[in-house]
């Protein structure tokens, strides 16, 4: 991009931004929001970087996103950060260096001491080392009274169900339920206990960057009323109006839960 058009943007993009936030309804924002962090690997490519690069661009990222939640008044965001699958397709050498990224991102959120840190996954899947920092995160942000941010990572929609299924099995065998028991009083609200985002809200809205129009499994159970956005930037150039025209979306419709 041409010079002059970066600077022009540099001007324009802030009165623009404040524009919206004049006219924005506040009593309209969703209060938790998911996003699928997605376009590290295609951006680092279209700009000539490395993998890697592309990656750590990515978890740069996320700081100014949760600055921009927090401007308008969102509760909670749930950060799509490494999928289960990817734990079994990615390259060995890749899958090292992405965790190494994520370890780093976990780390410097709990750092900042705003926001509450809860990992959300199949830790048992993860390198050990990796679930230790990620429940160190959580323990060192318990009190903070920030924002609620879920750190997706070896995260699938259809393994939760099944840890969620799973864990229900388990508890109402130590109870002494039979199955027959429990087939009678199981129910979406004893499911929904045991997911790994147990206690808090749906997601209100999904954001999913770089073009694809697919959830990919990102919480399948939770995000059944949610309304979705999809825009074409990769995430590691998505920006603040491009987060402010997903919550001016999500703001002009009419959310009708299923009615």
């Amino acid at each position: 991009m041409a010079d002059w058009k970066r600077g022009l943007r540099k001007v324009i993009y802030p009165v623009y931004e404040a524009r919206m936030l004049r006219r924005m309804a506040l009593d309209r924002v969703p209060k938790h929001v998911g996003v699928m962090l997605d376009g590290n690997r295609r951006w680092a490519k279209a700009v000539g970087l490395g993998t890697a690069e592309g990656y750590q661009a990515g978890a740069d990222n996320i700081r100014p996103l949760l600055g921009w939640c927090e401007e308008v008044g969102v509760e909670v965001v749930t950060l799509w950060l490494l999928s289960s699958d990817n734990l079994t397709s990615r390259p060995p050498d890749q899958l090292a260096g992405l965790l190494t990224i994520i370890e780093g991102a976990v780390d410097s959120l709990a750092a900042e001491g705003r926001w509450r840190v809860h990992p959300v996954g199949a830790l048992d899947l993860l390198p050990a080392a990796t679930a230790e920092r990620l429940k160190a995160a959580e323990e060192a942000t318990r009190d903070a009274d920030g924002l609620l941010v879920n750190v997706a990572v070896g995260y699938g929609g259809r393994r939760e169900i099944a840890d969620a299924v799973r864990s229900l099995l388990h508890e109402h065998a130590a109870a002494g339920s039979s199955l027959e028991e429990l087939a009678e009083v199981i129910d979406v609200e004893h499911i929904a206990q045991h997911l790994y985002t147990k206690g808090q809200p749906d997601p209100d809205l999904v954001i999913r960057t770089s073009g694809e129009q697919r959830l990919g499994g990102f919480l399948l159970w939770q995000s059944a009323q949610s309304e979705f956005y999809f825009c074409e930037a990769y995430w590691p150039d998505f920006r603040r109006v491009d987060f402010l025209r997903a919550i001016r979306a999500y703001a002009q419709r009419e959310r009708r839960f299923g009615a």
